[in-house]
């Protein structure tokens, strides 16, 4: 076991120890992401490279007899408690419902976990975390499969990232009401350390992609949070069913760019663009992984470069904050390519930089964006860490 001396790690287990009057059995993390390209193609049955990033969720905690699970939320200074049989018995809520809240997160993995079969023994612990929250970085899966990690130790269950990802999923799919997709407990839960991963979204494969040497990833938050972001993914995913159905396959995926020029007078100007960057985008992925596994960074940002306008102009995800960003830092020296990453309309930016230029960078990017816009941004330089594991 590692011994963790800082960060939310060392506070999760000094706060245990104050509050419970022993130190932890155990702690566990489990990280955020970023997505370094693929956007809006999870949906759509495609492809998506995001990594875990060196930020994540924190517990410190140990088995009890009692059927419950108590838990003090160092960052919101709230304790929750709640019973897995009373969990069990309610049930999710009806669907359409959002349940608020940090502990509905833990509630709603435990539902996930016993309505899989598994039986589940209670525990007490201290969460904590620095995955900022609304930034588009999943807070919200780093804390699942923390959870999860976490039941998996106290009840002696076997860990699979792919299975505890799908449990995450419909944990915020059912109990939580967001209707996400797969990527971000999967990323969470099956990271590795300095890679990426190329998910196929419609099969669950992934394929672990060095980065190059001598690189890094900044996350450039904006400081905006996405109002619009409900309303617009679910216009979307509409925008994009109806092509597929017109192309009479299941998904985007399906259509490759020769099929969608060939007929794209059966199009109107709207749905062409829309299915234009899915289909792209589904391109400039997977020739992503190639070109990251081959060290290839000057590629790689050109097709980040490529990614931004694709989102920007055919899909309309984008917004003034992020462009000032994207170009802010495609502008700052050391830096290969930038793009917006999530699901638009505010939160963070992604850019691959030179390792070395990192830090002058972090700090003139965010310098010239607060001239610029007046937002207060947050620049992190990121390394890739693994998924979900004991500390």
């Amino acid at each position: 076991m590692n011994r963790i001396t800082t960060g939310p790690g060392a506070e999760v287990r000094r706060v245990f120890s104050e509050r419970f009057g022993a130190p932890p059995e155990v702690v566990v993390r489990a990280p955020g992401r970023v997505n370094l390209i693929g956007e809006h193609t999870d949906y759509n049955d495609g492809f998506v490279l995001p990594m875990a990033i060196d930020r994540a969720a924190w517990i410190a905690l140990r088995a009890t007899r009692a059927c419950t699970v108590r838990v003090q939320g160092i960052d919101v200074g709230q304790t929750g408690e709640f019973s897995l049989a009373a969990v069990r018995a309610a049930g999710p809520p009806a669907a359409g419902t959002l349940q608020q809240g940090w502990l509905e997160y833990l509630k709603g993995m435990a539902w996930a976990l016993m309505d899989a079969g598994h039986v589940l023994c209670g525990w007490e612990g201290a969460v904590a975390g620095d995955v900022p929250i609304g930034a588009g970085l999943s807070s919200s899966a780093a804390l699942e499969l923390a959870t999860a990690r976490a039941f998996a130790h106290v009840s002696d269950l076997s860990w699979d990232p792919v299975a505890m990802a799908l449990l995450g999923q419909l944990a915020e799919n059912k109990w939580v009401g967001v209707n996400c997709g797969i990527m971000d407990q999967m990323i969470s839960a099956a990271g590795r350390a300095d890679h990426a991963l190329l998910l196929d979204c419609r099969t669950l494969v992934g394929r672990h992609v060095p980065l190059p040497a001598g690189t890094a990833v900044a996350v450039l938050d904006t400081g905006t949070r996405r109002g619009l972001v409900d309303s617009a993914y679910n216009e979307r995913r509409s925008q994009c069913e109806i092509v597929s159905a017109h192309f009479g396959v299941t998904a985007l995926r399906d259509v490759t760019s020769q099929d969608l020029a060939a007929r794209a007078g059966e199009l109107d100007d709207l749905a062409l663009r829309r299915a234009r960057h899915v289909i792209t985008e589904n391109e400039r992925t997977t020739e992503a992984a190639d070109v990251l596994a081959a060290g290839n960074g000057v590629r790689m940002g050109e097709l980040m470069n490529a990614s931004h306008a694709s989102l920007r102009d055919d899909f309309e995800v984008s917004c003034e904050a992020l462009d000032v960003m994207v170009e802010c830092a495609r502008k700052a020296n050391g830096c290969y390519g930038a793009r917006m990453t999530g699901a638009g309309f505010g939160g963070c930016a992604v850019a691959l930089v030179e390792i070395g230029a990192a830090p002058a960078l972090a700090q003139s990017v965010a310098t010239e964006y607060r001239q610029l816009t007046g937002h207060a941004p947050q620049v992190y330089v990121c390394t890739a860490t693994n998924g979900a594991d004991i500390a």
